[in-house]
């Protein structure tokens, strides 16, 4: 039997509720605004879910050229998206996730590289990416991919 085939290509408008969907699932262990509520509990009337999604909404807002969606069967089973600083040479990845059902399938390490490429395509010199200490995925894949660590920041949060 044939596997089907992954396609990556370049967000679409009508992705965005499905992006958002992989958002809360894929984020669910390793958010900083769900450490907040873990500790806080919902702020101003919202979950961490509301504030997380709200990330993806801007990032489509800053640069949706960048923003790339892993199709397979039809269905968006992963995104990435990207943010270019082209006079600092630099891209950044903010966001990054995969159906759980679709995981340990390459499809994180293939979206990551057509991010990676997307930069190149524009000249920038280097990438970087973020992950929390608790996502071990993201501590195993990121280095694979060629990444490496130069800083690690703790987050803090105070009710007012």
């Amino acid at each position: 039997m044939n596997q089907p085939e992954l396609l990556i290509r370049t967000y679409q408008s009508d992705d965005l509720p499905r992006l958002k969907d992989l958002t809360i699932e894929g984020f669910e262990s390793v958010s900083i605004d769900r450490n907040i509520e873990d500790a806080f509990g919902e702020i101003n009337g919202h979950d961490w879910r509301w504030r997380k999604v709200r990330h993806i909404d801007n990032d489509v807002e800053a640069n949706s050229p960048g923003v790339f969606v892993a199709v397979l069967d039809g269905q968006v089973v992963g995104f990435i998206t990207t943010r270019v600083d082209r006079e600092a040479g630099t891209g950044l990845i903010p966001n990054l996730a995969v159906d759980s059902q679709q995981r340990q399938k390459g499809i994180g390490k293939k979206l990551l590289a057509q991010a990676l490429d997307y930069f190149r395509g524009l000249e920038l010199t280097h990438a970087r990416i973020e992950t929390l200490d608790q996502n071990e995925i993201g501590q195993r894949l990121y280095p694979w991919m060629g990444f490496q660590e130069v800083a690690r920041q703790v987050h803090y949060c105070q009710k007012l």
